[in-house]
């Protein structure tokens, strides 16, 4: 495991490295990937992914954005433990 996650660092730092105009795009949204989701945890969170593409988009880079995003983030994760939580 430790291999995978060493190698996960070594690409997001060689990504940051890059001339890549997409690293400009917002940090935040490595944490609205969905595709590592087992398949029906994928259906929670995609839309927020989307909403999250949409607002980097759509919206002016700025503290406000981020908060944004963020708070989307802590929704996801929510809305992702729901499909899960048991009594």
């Amino acid at each position: 495991m430790e291999d995978k996650g060493q190698e996960k660092l070594d690409k997001a730092v060689e990504y940051l490295k890059s001339d890549s105009p997409d690293k400009y795009k917002d940090r935040m949204l490595q944490f609205f990937s969905y595709a590592h989701l087992p398949e029906h945890l994928q259906h929670a969170s995609k839309i927020f992914h989307d909403l999250a593409e949409h607002i980097v988009t759509n919206f002016p880079q700025n503290p406000e954005r981020t908060v944004a995003l963020r708070k989307l983030l802590e929704a996801k994760d929510c809305a992702v433990r729901s499909t899960i939580y048991k009594d």
